[in-house]
Protein backbone atom coordinates (compact mmCIF):
# COMPACT_ATOMS: atom_id res chain seq x y z
CA UNK A 1 0.00 0.00 0.00
CA UNK A 2 1.20 3.67 -0.96
CA UNK A 3 1.27 6.25 1.82
CA UNK A 4 1.94 9.71 1.05
CA UNK A 5 5.25 10.37 2.69
CA UNK A 6 4.08 14.09 3.76
CA UNK A 7 1.68 13.04 6.15
CA UNK A 8 2.03 9.74 7.41
CA UNK A 9 3.25 9.97 10.84
CA UNK A 10 6.58 9.18 12.05
CA UNK A 11 6.07 5.83 13.38
CA UNK A 12 5.18 5.05 10.15
CA UNK A 13 8.16 6.31 8.27
CA UNK A 14 10.95 4.82 10.32
CA UNK A 15 8.46 1.52 10.21
CA UNK A 16 8.56 1.03 6.67
CA UNK A 17 12.25 2.47 6.39
CA UNK A 18 12.90 -0.31 8.95
CA UNK A 19 11.18 -3.04 7.01
CA UNK A 20 13.18 -1.82 3.65
CA UNK A 21 9.23 -0.11 1.79
CA UNK A 22 10.86 3.28 1.79
CA UNK A 23 14.23 4.33 1.72
CA UNK A 24 15.81 6.97 3.98
CA UNK A 25 16.65 9.15 1.10
CA UNK A 26 13.11 8.93 -0.41
CA UNK A 27 11.54 10.45 3.07
CA UNK A 28 14.15 13.00 3.30
CA UNK A 29 13.81 14.57 -0.67
CA UNK A 30 10.16 14.19 0.06
CA UNK A 31 10.71 16.37 2.55
CA UNK A 32 12.60 18.76 1.64
CA UNK A 33 10.63 18.93 -2.00
CA UNK A 34 7.69 19.88 0.41
CA UNK A 35 9.55 22.54 1.90
CA UNK A 36 10.55 23.97 -1.24
CA UNK A 37 7.42 23.74 -2.51
CA UNK A 38 5.60 25.32 0.42
CA UNK A 39 7.94 27.66 2.38
CA UNK A 40 7.61 30.62 0.47
CA UNK A 41 3.30 30.81 1.73
CA UNK A 42 4.16 29.25 4.95
CA UNK A 43 7.52 30.52 6.53
CA UNK A 44 8.47 28.11 8.21
CA UNK A 45 12.00 27.29 8.00
CA UNK A 46 14.59 30.16 8.56
CA UNK A 47 17.65 27.51 7.28
CA UNK A 48 17.24 24.43 4.94
CA UNK A 49 20.21 22.33 5.59
CA UNK A 50 19.77 20.13 2.36
CA UNK A 51 23.26 19.16 2.03
CA UNK A 52 23.80 17.45 5.62
CA UNK A 53 20.21 16.32 4.92
CA UNK A 54 20.78 14.16 2.06
CA UNK A 55 24.17 13.25 4.07
CA UNK A 56 22.29 11.73 7.17
CA UNK A 57 20.14 10.05 4.65
CA UNK A 58 22.69 8.30 2.79
CA UNK A 59 24.43 7.24 6.01
CA UNK A 60 21.32 5.97 7.08
CA UNK A 61 20.93 3.83 4.09
CA UNK A 62 24.61 2.66 4.50
CA UNK A 63 23.53 1.73 8.36
CA UNK A 64 20.34 -0.35 6.70
CA UNK A 65 22.55 -2.28 4.55
CA UNK A 66 25.56 -2.58 7.12
CA UNK A 67 22.43 -4.48 9.40
CA UNK A 68 22.81 -2.06 12.06
CA UNK A 69 20.82 -1.68 14.91
CA UNK A 70 18.83 1.26 14.23
CA UNK A 71 16.76 3.59 16.14
CA UNK A 72 13.28 4.07 16.50
CA UNK A 73 13.12 7.22 14.39
CA UNK A 74 15.69 5.97 11.96
CA UNK A 75 15.69 8.29 8.71
CA UNK A 76 12.58 10.87 9.94
CA UNK A 77 12.70 14.24 8.80
CA UNK A 78 13.02 16.51 11.86
CA UNK A 79 12.88 19.90 12.44
CA UNK A 80 14.14 22.34 15.18
CA UNK A 81 13.29 26.02 16.29
CA UNK A 82 16.01 27.83 15.69
CA UNK A 83 16.55 29.12 19.07
CA UNK A 84 18.12 25.45 19.14
CA UNK A 85 21.79 24.61 18.96
CA UNK A 86 22.86 21.69 16.30
CA UNK A 87 25.66 21.48 14.54
CA UNK A 88 28.68 23.34 13.97
CA UNK A 89 28.84 25.64 11.01
CA UNK A 90 24.62 25.40 10.37
CA UNK A 91 23.00 29.03 11.02
CA UNK A 92 22.03 29.72 14.71
CA UNK A 93 19.95 33.19 14.65
CA UNK A 94 17.32 33.23 17.51
CA UNK A 95 15.43 34.83 15.06
CA UNK A 96 17.38 37.78 15.62
CA UNK A 97 19.05 40.24 12.65
CA UNK A 98 21.97 40.54 14.85
CA UNK A 99 22.71 36.71 14.53
CA UNK A 100 21.96 36.42 10.57
CA UNK A 101 24.94 35.47 9.84
CA UNK A 102 25.80 32.97 13.23
CA UNK A 103 26.70 29.79 13.00
CA UNK A 104 26.11 26.95 16.04
CA UNK A 105 29.44 25.54 18.09
CA UNK A 106 27.55 22.48 19.67
CA UNK A 107 24.35 20.29 19.19
CA UNK A 108 21.98 20.58 22.09
CA UNK A 109 21.69 17.21 24.50
CA UNK A 110 18.18 16.55 23.35
CA UNK A 111 18.97 16.74 20.01
CA UNK A 112 22.05 14.43 20.21
CA UNK A 113 19.70 12.17 21.10
CA UNK A 114 17.30 12.68 18.72
CA UNK A 115 20.06 11.90 16.04
CA UNK A 116 21.41 8.82 18.01
CA UNK A 117 17.60 7.86 17.57
CA UNK A 118 17.72 7.97 13.44
CA UNK A 119 15.79 11.17 13.07
CA UNK A 120 17.65 13.40 10.14
CA UNK A 121 17.55 17.30 10.78
CA UNK A 122 16.15 19.43 7.45
CA UNK A 123 16.43 22.74 9.08
CA UNK A 124 15.46 25.05 11.71
CA UNK A 125 12.89 27.12 12.16
CA UNK A 126 11.32 30.58 12.41
CA UNK A 127 10.92 32.18 16.08
CA UNK A 128 10.33 35.92 17.08
CA UNK A 129 13.65 37.48 18.28
CA UNK A 130 14.52 34.82 21.15
CA UNK A 131 10.73 33.65 21.58
CA UNK A 132 10.01 36.59 23.38
CA UNK A 133 6.45 36.46 21.71
CA UNK A 134 3.35 34.64 21.73
CA UNK A 135 3.11 35.00 17.44
CA UNK A 136 5.86 33.99 15.51
CA UNK A 137 7.02 37.32 13.65
CA UNK A 138 10.39 38.95 13.44
CA UNK A 139 12.09 41.36 11.42
CA UNK A 140 14.89 38.55 10.09
CA UNK A 141 12.34 36.97 8.14
CA UNK A 142 8.80 38.26 8.80
CA UNK A 143 5.96 36.08 9.99
CA UNK A 144 4.72 32.68 9.98
CA UNK A 145 1.39 31.51 9.11
CA UNK A 146 -1.16 28.61 9.96
CA UNK A 147 -1.13 26.19 7.08
CA UNK A 148 -4.92 26.41 7.93
CA UNK A 149 -5.52 30.13 6.92
CA UNK A 150 -2.52 32.10 5.51
CA UNK A 151 -3.63 35.38 6.80
CA UNK A 152 -3.45 33.82 10.33
CA UNK A 153 -0.25 33.62 12.40
CA UNK A 154 1.03 30.37 13.33
CA UNK A 155 1.21 31.52 17.30
CA UNK A 156 4.53 31.78 19.07
CA UNK A 157 7.84 31.16 19.62
CA UNK A 158 7.53 27.54 18.22
CA UNK A 159 5.28 28.59 15.01
CA UNK A 160 7.77 27.55 12.45
CA UNK A 161 8.19 24.20 13.92
CA UNK A 162 4.59 23.83 14.54
CA UNK A 163 3.50 25.01 10.72
CA UNK A 164 6.04 22.17 9.07
CA UNK A 165 4.81 19.56 10.99
CA UNK A 166 1.50 21.02 10.02
CA UNK A 167 1.81 21.31 6.41
CA UNK A 168 3.56 18.21 5.94
CA UNK A 169 7.37 19.59 5.37
CA UNK A 170 8.31 16.94 8.70
CA UNK A 171 7.03 14.74 11.17
CA UNK A 172 8.36 15.85 13.98
CA UNK A 173 9.21 19.44 14.89
CA UNK A 174 10.75 20.71 18.54
CA UNK A 175 10.11 23.63 20.44
CA UNK A 176 10.73 25.25 23.67
CA UNK A 177 8.13 26.60 26.19
CA UNK A 178 8.39 29.50 28.63
CA UNK A 179 4.60 30.53 28.39
CA UNK A 180 2.93 28.15 26.35
CA UNK A 181 5.85 28.28 23.28
CA UNK A 182 4.81 24.73 22.37
CA UNK A 183 1.10 24.90 23.00
CA UNK A 184 0.27 28.06 21.27
CA UNK A 185 1.32 26.93 17.82
CA UNK A 186 -0.01 23.82 18.40
CA UNK A 187 -3.42 24.71 18.80
CA UNK A 188 -3.18 27.58 15.93
CA UNK A 189 -1.86 24.76 13.82
CA UNK A 190 -3.93 22.17 14.41
CA UNK A 191 -1.32 20.16 16.06
CA UNK A 192 -0.35 18.19 18.83
CA UNK A 193 2.32 19.88 21.32
CA UNK A 194 3.67 18.52 24.36
CA UNK A 195 5.18 20.64 27.29
CA UNK A 196 6.75 17.40 29.82
CA UNK A 197 7.41 18.06 33.26
CA UNK A 198 9.90 20.40 33.91
CA UNK A 199 13.08 18.58 34.14
CA UNK A 200 11.87 15.52 32.32
CA UNK A 201 14.30 16.95 29.16
CA UNK A 202 17.61 18.02 30.58
CA UNK A 203 18.87 21.52 29.48
CA UNK A 204 22.74 21.39 30.70
CA UNK A 205 22.79 24.88 28.90
CA UNK A 206 26.03 26.87 29.98
CA UNK A 207 26.94 29.46 30.98
CA UNK A 208 23.98 29.40 33.03
CA UNK A 209 21.73 26.74 33.46
CA UNK A 210 19.94 27.88 36.53
CA UNK A 211 18.03 30.38 34.55
CA UNK A 212 15.35 27.93 33.66
CA UNK A 213 13.68 27.64 36.56
CA UNK A 214 11.61 30.89 36.57
CA UNK A 215 9.26 30.72 34.87
CA UNK A 216 9.81 26.82 34.33
CA UNK A 217 11.41 26.63 30.70
CA UNK A 218 10.79 23.20 29.06
CA UNK A 219 11.66 21.74 25.78
CA UNK A 220 8.94 19.73 23.96
CA UNK A 221 7.97 18.26 20.38
CA UNK A 222 5.21 18.74 17.97
CA UNK A 223 3.40 16.50 16.44
CA UNK A 224 0.93 14.65 13.77
CA UNK A 225 0.02 12.19 16.52
CA UNK A 226 0.18 11.31 19.90
CA UNK A 227 2.16 8.15 19.06
CA UNK A 228 5.19 10.06 17.67
CA UNK A 229 5.05 12.43 20.44
CA UNK A 230 5.31 9.80 23.08
CA UNK A 231 8.64 8.30 21.19
CA UNK A 232 10.39 11.52 20.82
CA UNK A 233 9.76 11.78 24.78
CA UNK A 234 10.97 8.41 25.32
CA UNK A 235 14.31 9.59 23.19
CA UNK A 236 15.09 12.61 24.35
CA UNK A 237 13.69 12.23 28.41
CA UNK A 238 16.36 11.31 31.22
CA UNK A 239 18.63 12.85 33.32
CA UNK A 240 22.03 14.43 32.64
CA UNK A 241 24.84 15.08 35.43
CA UNK A 242 25.30 19.02 33.88
CA UNK A 243 21.64 20.23 34.32
CA UNK A 244 21.07 20.55 38.27
CA UNK A 245 17.33 20.54 37.49
CA UNK A 246 16.91 17.02 35.20
CA UNK A 247 14.25 14.34 36.65
CA UNK A 248 15.88 11.10 38.08
CA UNK A 249 15.35 8.31 35.39
CA UNK A 250 11.77 6.97 35.01
CA UNK A 251 11.13 3.50 33.92
CA UNK A 252 7.82 4.60 32.78
CA UNK A 253 6.71 3.45 29.42
CA UNK A 254 5.66 6.42 27.71
CA UNK A 255 4.55 4.19 24.14
CA UNK A 256 2.31 1.78 26.85
CA UNK A 257 0.81 4.68 28.37
CA UNK A 258 -1.11 4.93 25.08
CA UNK A 259 -3.27 2.09 25.59
CA UNK A 260 -4.49 3.03 28.76
CA UNK A 261 -7.69 3.04 29.91
CA UNK A 262 -9.76 6.19 31.26
CA UNK A 263 -11.96 4.02 33.07
CA UNK A 264 -12.64 5.25 36.53
CA UNK A 265 -10.82 8.67 35.88
CA UNK A 266 -12.06 11.81 36.81
CA UNK A 267 -11.18 15.07 34.33
CA UNK A 268 -11.92 18.25 35.83
CA UNK A 269 -12.71 20.81 33.01
CA UNK A 270 -12.38 24.60 33.80
CA UNK A 271 -13.55 26.68 30.50
CA UNK A 272 -11.00 29.69 31.64
CA UNK A 273 -9.13 28.75 34.48
CA UNK A 274 -11.23 31.31 36.96
CA UNK A 275 -9.73 34.59 35.41
CA UNK A 276 -9.79 34.31 31.34
CA UNK A 277 -11.91 35.71 29.27
CA UNK A 278 -12.74 33.09 26.77
CA UNK A 279 -14.71 33.44 22.85
CA UNK A 280 -17.88 31.63 22.77
CA UNK A 281 -17.14 29.89 19.71
CA UNK A 282 -13.74 28.71 21.88
CA UNK A 283 -16.17 27.03 24.37
CA UNK A 284 -18.60 25.64 22.28
CA UNK A 285 -15.90 23.75 20.26
CA UNK A 286 -14.24 22.38 23.32
CA UNK A 287 -17.64 21.60 25.09
CA UNK A 288 -18.89 19.64 22.22
CA UNK A 289 -15.53 17.38 22.38
CA UNK A 290 -15.66 16.53 26.63
CA UNK A 291 -17.73 13.62 25.59
CA UNK A 292 -14.95 11.80 24.00
CA UNK A 293 -13.13 11.61 27.45
CA UNK A 294 -16.02 9.96 28.90
CA UNK A 295 -17.01 7.23 25.75
CA UNK A 296 -13.49 5.99 27.13
CA UNK A 297 -15.05 5.85 30.81
CA UNK A 298 -13.85 8.87 32.77
CA UNK A 299 -16.10 11.46 34.25
CA UNK A 300 -16.11 14.84 33.49
CA UNK A 301 -16.54 17.93 35.70
CA UNK A 302 -16.68 21.58 35.35
CA UNK A 303 -14.53 23.15 38.63
CA UNK A 304 -14.12 26.41 39.50
CA UNK A 305 -10.31 27.27 39.69
CA UNK A 306 -8.92 30.16 42.05
CA UNK A 307 -6.02 31.88 40.98
CA UNK A 308 -5.82 34.19 44.07
CA UNK A 309 -5.88 37.01 41.84
CA UNK A 310 -7.42 39.00 38.76
CA UNK A 311 -5.97 38.26 35.80
CA UNK A 312 -4.33 41.48 35.27
CA UNK A 313 -2.64 41.54 38.56
CA UNK A 314 -1.97 37.84 38.30
CA UNK A 315 0.02 38.29 35.08
CA UNK A 316 1.71 41.48 36.56
CA UNK A 317 2.77 39.56 39.02
CA UNK A 318 4.25 36.48 37.20
CA UNK A 319 4.12 36.18 33.54
CA UNK A 320 5.46 39.62 33.02
CA UNK A 321 8.15 40.43 35.52
CA UNK A 322 9.48 36.94 35.23
CA UNK A 323 9.77 36.88 31.79
CA UNK A 324 10.77 40.49 32.03
CA UNK A 325 13.89 39.33 34.14
CA UNK A 326 14.44 36.27 31.99
CA UNK A 327 14.97 38.83 29.18
CA UNK A 328 17.26 41.02 30.88
CA UNK A 329 19.11 37.81 31.97
CA UNK A 330 19.50 36.86 28.20
CA UNK A 331 20.02 40.35 27.02
CA UNK A 332 23.30 40.48 29.52
CA UNK A 333 24.60 36.90 28.52
CA UNK A 334 24.42 38.45 24.72
CA UNK A 335 26.35 41.74 25.50
CA UNK A 336 29.10 39.82 27.28
CA UNK A 337 29.63 36.82 25.04
CA UNK A 338 29.07 39.01 21.50
CA UNK A 339 29.62 42.37 22.44
CA UNK A 340 25.78 43.04 20.98
CA UNK A 341 23.97 45.95 23.14
CA UNK A 342 20.11 46.08 22.35
CA UNK A 343 19.88 48.78 24.21
CA UNK A 344 22.76 50.53 22.52
CA UNK A 345 24.30 50.32 18.97
CA UNK A 346 21.91 47.19 18.20
CA UNK A 347 18.83 48.25 19.32
CA UNK A 348 17.28 48.28 15.59
CA UNK A 349 18.11 44.48 15.65
CA UNK A 350 15.16 43.91 17.80
CA UNK A 351 11.74 45.20 18.06
CA UNK A 352 10.68 47.57 20.64
CA UNK A 353 8.66 44.72 22.67
CA UNK A 354 12.02 43.09 23.54
CA UNK A 355 13.95 46.57 24.09
CA UNK A 356 11.05 46.61 26.40
CA UNK A 357 10.96 43.31 28.72
CA UNK A 358 14.84 44.11 28.63
CA UNK A 359 14.69 47.52 30.35
CA UNK A 360 12.09 46.24 32.79
CA UNK A 361 13.80 42.97 33.56
CA UNK A 362 16.90 45.56 34.86
CA UNK A 363 14.69 47.14 37.20
CA UNK A 364 14.02 44.01 39.04
CA UNK A 365 15.39 43.86 42.62
CA UNK A 366 16.07 40.21 44.55
CA UNK A 367 13.15 41.36 46.53
CA UNK A 368 11.02 41.82 43.85
CA UNK A 369 11.75 38.57 42.13
CA UNK A 370 10.82 36.98 45.65
CA UNK A 371 7.77 38.56 46.03
CA UNK A 372 6.63 37.02 42.49
CA UNK A 373 7.65 33.69 43.55
CA UNK A 374 5.14 34.43 46.21
CA UNK A 375 2.65 35.61 43.78
CA UNK A 376 2.99 32.62 41.83
CA UNK A 377 3.65 30.18 44.91
CA UNK A 378 -0.60 30.87 45.25
CA UNK A 379 -1.34 30.02 41.66
CA UNK A 380 0.64 26.70 42.25
CA UNK A 381 -1.94 26.34 44.80
CA UNK A 382 -4.44 26.35 43.18
CA UNK A 383 -3.76 24.48 39.77
CA UNK A 384 -2.38 21.63 42.09
CA UNK A 385 -5.62 21.91 44.08
CA UNK A 386 -7.36 20.28 41.14
CA UNK A 387 -5.47 17.15 41.71
CA UNK A 388 -6.67 16.53 44.98
CA UNK A 389 -9.56 15.63 43.59
CA UNK A 390 -9.27 14.64 39.85
CA UNK A 391 -6.84 12.98 37.44
CA UNK A 392 -6.54 15.57 34.82
CA UNK A 393 -7.70 19.25 34.13
CA UNK A 394 -8.66 20.39 30.80
CA UNK A 395 -8.94 24.31 29.63
CA UNK A 396 -8.85 25.68 26.03
CA UNK A 397 -5.53 26.24 24.92
CA UNK A 398 -6.42 29.60 23.55
CA UNK A 399 -8.98 32.32 24.38
CA UNK A 400 -9.52 32.55 20.50
CA UNK A 401 -8.54 31.52 17.22
CA UNK A 402 -5.58 32.23 16.15
CA UNK A 403 -4.69 36.25 15.39
CA UNK A 404 -4.28 37.58 12.24
CA UNK A 405 -0.92 38.52 10.88
CA UNK A 406 0.54 41.99 12.11
CA UNK A 407 -1.96 42.20 15.01
CA UNK A 408 -0.64 41.02 18.05
CA UNK A 409 -0.89 44.77 19.32
CA UNK A 410 -4.61 44.78 18.82
CA UNK A 411 -5.99 41.16 20.16
CA UNK A 412 -9.74 41.02 20.89
CA UNK A 413 -11.96 38.21 22.45
CA UNK A 414 -15.69 38.56 21.53
CA UNK A 415 -14.83 42.10 20.40
CA UNK A 416 -13.15 43.04 23.61
CA UNK A 417 -9.30 44.58 23.94
CA UNK A 418 -7.15 42.28 25.66
CA UNK A 419 -3.40 42.11 26.69
CA UNK A 420 -1.69 40.62 24.01
CA UNK A 421 1.02 39.09 25.93
CA UNK A 422 -0.98 37.50 28.40
CA UNK A 423 -4.64 37.90 28.08
CA UNK A 424 -5.69 35.45 25.56
CA UNK A 425 -3.17 32.64 26.70
CA UNK A 426 -4.52 29.60 29.12
CA UNK A 427 -1.05 28.08 29.06
CA UNK A 428 1.22 30.35 30.53
CA UNK A 429 0.22 29.45 34.34
CA UNK A 430 1.40 26.32 33.67
CA UNK A 431 4.65 27.57 33.40
CA UNK A 432 4.87 28.80 36.47
CA UNK A 433 4.05 25.56 38.17
CA UNK A 434 5.56 22.97 36.03
CA UNK A 435 3.14 20.38 35.38
CA UNK A 436 2.96 18.54 32.27
CA UNK A 437 0.80 19.80 29.49
CA UNK A 438 -0.20 19.46 25.95
CA UNK A 439 -2.43 20.85 23.04
CA UNK A 440 -4.51 18.75 21.74
CA UNK A 441 -6.61 19.54 18.55
CA UNK A 442 -10.10 20.26 19.17
CA UNK A 443 -11.80 21.80 15.74
CA UNK A 444 -10.88 23.17 12.64
CA UNK A 445 -12.49 26.44 12.05
CA UNK A 446 -12.11 28.76 9.11
CA UNK A 447 -10.30 31.00 10.85
CA UNK A 448 -8.11 28.51 12.05
CA UNK A 449 -7.65 25.50 14.15
CA UNK A 450 -8.60 25.43 17.81
CA UNK A 451 -6.60 23.61 20.89
CA UNK A 452 -7.62 21.77 23.94
CA UNK A 453 -5.30 21.88 26.76
CA UNK A 454 -4.91 19.10 28.69
CA UNK A 455 -3.15 19.41 32.12
CA UNK A 456 -1.16 16.59 34.20
CA UNK A 457 -0.41 15.67 37.99
CA UNK A 458 3.04 16.71 39.01
CA UNK A 459 5.22 14.47 36.86
CA UNK A 460 2.45 12.53 35.24
CA UNK A 461 3.58 12.99 31.33
CA UNK A 462 2.12 9.35 30.86
CA UNK A 463 -1.24 10.49 32.23
CA UNK A 464 -1.39 13.28 29.52
CA UNK A 465 -0.06 10.82 26.93
CA UNK A 466 -3.01 8.56 28.22
CA UNK A 467 -5.46 11.27 27.75
CA UNK A 468 -4.25 12.92 24.53
CA UNK A 469 -4.21 9.04 23.38
CA UNK A 470 -7.89 8.54 24.32
CA UNK A 471 -9.14 11.72 22.75
CA UNK A 472 -7.18 10.81 19.33
CA UNK A 473 -8.84 7.80 19.37
CA UNK A 474 -12.80 8.87 19.93
CA UNK A 475 -11.68 12.19 17.76
CA UNK A 476 -8.71 11.34 15.31
CA UNK A 477 -7.58 14.60 13.49
CA UNK A 478 -5.17 13.08 10.54
CA UNK A 479 -7.07 13.73 7.78
CA UNK A 480 -7.53 17.49 8.46
CA UNK A 481 -4.38 17.79 7.34
CA UNK A 482 -4.81 16.06 3.95
CA UNK A 483 -8.07 17.30 3.44
CA UNK A 484 -7.74 20.71 4.51
CA UNK A 485 -5.01 21.67 3.15
CA UNK A 486 -3.65 22.30 -0.04
CA UNK A 487 -2.14 19.55 -1.36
Amino acid sequence: MTIDLRYAPASELAARIRDGNVSPLEVVDTSLARIDDRNDDVNAFITVATDHARAQAREAERALERGDDIGPLHGVPLALKDLTGFREGIHHTFGCQAFSDNVATHTAVFVQRLEDAGAIVVGKTNTPEFGHRPVTDNLLVGPTSTPFNLARNAGGSSGGSAAAVADGMVAIGQGSDAAGSVRIPAACCGVYGLKPSFGRIPKPARPNPFQYHSPFIDKGVLTRSVTDAAIALEVMADPHPRDPFSLPASDTDYRGALDRSLDDWSIAYSPDLGVFPVAGTVRERIEDVLSAFEREGATVDRVNIDLGYPLEELAEKTRFGLMQAFSAKIADSIERRHGIDFLGDAAAAVPASFRDRIEAGRRFSPVDIGRMNQVRTVLFDGIQDVFDDYDLLVTPTLSRPPLQNDSLENVRVDGEKVDPQAGWLLTWPINMTGHPAASIPAAFLDEGPIGMQLVGPRFGDEAVLAASAAFERQRPWADAYRTKLDT
